[in-house]
């Protein structure tokens, strides 16, 4: 590590130990598919949502082409309107177009915020993942994005993670920028309120939820954390 990077780094640690959650409010709950979201999956969807309020859900399947997927989010989109979640797509900005999804993902090979707005219009909901990087987060703000994922903080089985950020980027950002970030990667109710602590506007889970036989009782669970009361 260069001199530059460890005061970098120093830098980062102190806006934790400074950050004060003004003016942002509670944190929400966005939800992230598993793999595999036919079948029985949408009554697990209902009874996930039952479990307290859920600001967003994310349609991320992987491997299937854009009408098999298209099908797929037929009955989640229609439950998501039904409880006013917003209903997102993963990475595929056509497919979102196509469905009338509120907003799209974006990887960082996924194509530009830019391109994903003159696509979806003014009012589509459109988020970049920035791994662990405060300058692809800057660009994605810059970029017209209208929020910042960060992560993954904790080991997840449900994506091989190359990246490992610490929560002081939460507060780092959250001191900087209005603009929202989320945080995701192995986020349970055992680990998600120290990132809450730390600035998260949303806490992205997947695993905690779907993996669970009651969803309904992990969604509440989270509840009490995202206060920041």
């Amino acid at each position: 590590m260069t001199d530059d990077e460890a005061d970098d780094e120093l830098t980062i640690e102190g806006f934790a130990e400074r950050f004060v959650p003004q003016g942002r409010g509670d944190a929400s709950l966005y939800l992230i598919s598993p793999q595999e979201v036919g079948g029985g999956f949408p009554d697990r969807l209902r009874a996930a949502l039952d479990g307290g309020p859920v600001a967003a859900f994310q349609l991320r399947v992987k491997g299937l082409d854009q009408h098999a997927l298209a099908r797929l989010a037929e009955p989640l989109q229609a439950i998501c309107a039904e409880r006013d979640v917003a209903f997102l797509v993963n990475d595929d900005m056509s497919l979102a177009k196509r469905i009338g999804a509120d907003g799209v993902h974006l990887g960082q090979e996924d194509g530009d915020p830019r391109e994903a707005r003159a696509l979806l219009g003014p009012t589509a909901q459109i988020g970049v993942t920035c791994h662990d990087s405060r300058h692809l987060a800057m660009e994605a703000g810059e970029a017209g994005a209208d929020y910042v994922a960060f992560g993954a903080f904790f080991p997840s089985g449900t994506k091989d993670a190359k990246h490992r950020p610490e929560p002081a980027i939460l507060s780092w950002w959250a001191t900087l920028f209005e603009l929202p970030c989320v945080a995701i990667g192995g986020i349970t109710p055992s680990n998600g309120g120290e990132l809450v602590r730390a600035g998260a506007d949303f806490l992205a889970v997947s695993g905690a939820v779907w993996n669970s036989d009651d969803p309904a009782s992990v969604v509440a669970a989270f509840q009490p954390l995202l206060s920041r009361a």
